[in-house]
């Protein structure tokens, strides 16, 4: 008895289904991440850049396995855990004890009816003087990798290849110096999981609402979904901003991996 990856992601879906989690989706879907399953196919656990999502029966001999599972080469220093179910929380706790810190992330609701594209192009165009909206080339691929803030950007695609094969994003420059930016932090099928940072000393200037205006209208023009969940109530704020409607607040666990 115990946990294996899940080759076949077929038999993920019933234990997923009604869950529009698209970090989840992305894995499913064969685009990113890994999933680990028990041998009954009744609880499993997909692995998606540094989230855990966790599905199924709470009650079978693996679960706590999954709970506990971190995939070798995870280099993060902290796990973030979602649950389908609330009976996983006790679970997480039960395992991690102080090292897991239960807090919020914020859904928003998955759809394109409420976007504007010309108030999308109104805050694109809105910018500081001297500063430029580019799309992201391998250039600017390279250039977020060098910068600690910005490498979420690229950090989960195998190479810059992979980045411009199927990554999408917005930076905000001056004079060549990276500002802010919008990317796909994930991509599943139809579309991408929005991440979207702005150097601390270049905040509430507007260049967030730029560059994610910029990748939103990118998507809509390539048939992309720009899948937001927000981590606290500025990215909601923001979100709303752009057009997006709040869903839903649902549990997370941070836990500490590492010191």
């Amino acid at each position: 008895m115990g946990i294996h990856r899940a080759m076949d992601r077929a038999i993920l879906e019933p234990l997923f289904a009604d869950w529009p989690e698209n970090l989840v989706r992305s894995t499913l879907d064969g685009c990113m991440g890994e999933a680990y399953v028990n041998d009954t196919h009744t609880a499993a656990q997909v692995v998606n850049a540094d989230f855990s999502f966790l599905a199924g029966d709470t009650q079978c001999a693996e679960a706590q396995t999954l709970v506990a599972h971190v995939p070798e080469g995870f280099h993060a220093d902290t796990f973030i855990i979602a649950a389908k179910e609330d009976a996983w929380y006790p679970l997480i706790e039960q395992q991690f004890g102080n090292r897991a810190a239960r807090s919020e992330r914020y859904a928003i609701r998955k759809d394109v009816h409420h976007f504007n594209p010309e108030k999308l192009r109104g805050f694109a165009q809105t910018l500081p003087e001297g500063i430029e909206l580019l799309q992201m080339d391998g250039e600017r691929y390279r250039l977020a990798q060098r910068i600690e803030w910005a490498t979420d950007f690229v950090s989960q695609f195998a190479d810059e290849a992979d980045f411009l094969a199927r990554g999408l994003g917005v930076m905000a420059l001056r004079n060549g110096e990276l500002l802010a930016g919008a990317s796909s932090y994930v991509v599943f099928k139809g579309g991408i999981e929005v991440e979207i940072d702005t150097r601390k000393d270049m905040r509430r200037q507007g260049l967030a609402t730029a560059c994610g205006a910029m990748l939103v209208l990118l998507c809509l023009e390539r048939g992309l979904y720009p899948s937001w969940d927000a981590a606290n109530r500025d990215s909601v704020a923001l979100a709303e901003k752009l057009g997006y409607v709040f869903d839903h607040p649902y549990p997370i666990y941070k836990v500490a991996l590492k010191g």
